[in-house]
């Protein structure tokens, strides 16, 4: 009886803590939205979205958010490309590949990146990075979103490592065992059936990835030059959804049109990386099927 009990009341109150979450996520979506109409009673939704000028000290302010999704968009699609091969082949080789010392050796490093804060990445990006890349290929100012880019994948992948070494540690080894039987070498068998059916896993690891990145606000707001112009190449100065909101929230006047447009970029962001954890979630429940 007092078996049931203990378990009835640890039960309930993880439902509770299950239920207050989607809770506080339910009022942090409603007080982004609330703000955000605020705004949209007095200056068109379609110019917010659509709109190719950021300028809200001008006169009259303008409060178009294609610079900023477009400069999102270019620095996660540069981290994207250098993170996922990087990230998915080393997960490989910890999982198939490494002897066990070694193999204990790059979790432990891998960690290690984990921990390291992101204002030391975006000091690092400044001093030694940027210069770098400048003085490499030529560039007008190395404040780019090239090295926002390379920072970021280097904060996503430990993310990704970590959750597709997992993916591919859990696929059954018949799975292994019967492609030896029927011929196929170590490289095949890695490639034609383990990879694939941990490819739900690794799906998700790279979502979340993606999430850290699109979400990361320190980094992008140290070194990529923070130019409200929509970019045409990775190349050039550009500015993010989550610096634009990190840089202008201290020096808005609260209750005004630059204040609720802010909370605005955040309701797009709040969506976006909703979606992008979601389909992250989605994946991880198709792996563990």
């Amino acid at each position: 009886m007092h078996r049931r009990i203990s378990e009835y009341i640890i039960e309930s109150l993880i439902r509770l803590s299950g239920f207050l979450v989607i809770a506080f996520v339910f009022l942090i979506f409603l007080f982004l939205l609330r703000d955000s109409l605020s705004l949209f009673k007095e200056y068109k939704i379609g110019e917010f979205l659509f709109g190719r000028n950021w300028l809200p000290i001008s006169e009259p302010p303008k409060f178009g958010i294609v610079p900023l999704f477009l400069g999102s968009i270019y620095v996660t699609a540069g981290a994207i490309v250098i993170c996922v091969p990087v990230g998915i082949a080393a997960a490989m080789f910890i999982a198939e590949v490494a002897p066990t010392f070694l193999k204990n050796i790059l979790k432990s490093l891998i960690e290690i990146l984990a921990a390291i804060p992101s204002v030391v990445l975006g000091f690092i990006g400044i001093v030694w990075l940027s210069p770098y890349l400048k003085q490499t290929m030529g560039l007008s100012t190395g404040m780019c979103g090239l090295t926002g880019s390379l920072l970021l994948a280097f904060m996503a992948l430990p993310t990704i490592i970590s959750i597709s070494e997992d993916a591919l540690v859990g696929v059954p080894r018949a799975y292994k065992e019967a492609a030896f039987g029927l011929g196929a070498t170590r490289w095949q068998a890695l490639w034609r059936i383990v990879l694939p059916a941990a490819s739900p896993g690794i799906i998700a690891g790279v979502m979340l990835g993606i999430g850290r990145v699109i979400g990361e606000t320190m980094v992008v707001m140290m070194v990529t030059g923070n130019s409200p112009v929509v970019p045409t190449s990775i190349l050039q100065p550009l500015r993010t959804l989550t610096a634009t909101i990190a840089g202008e929230m201290g020096e808005t006047v609260s209750g005004s049109e630059h204040y609720f447009a802010l909370f605005a970029v955040g309701l797009v962001l709040f969506i976006i990386t909703f979606i992008i954890n979601f389909i992250a979630d989605s994946c991880l429940r198709r792996a563990r099927k």
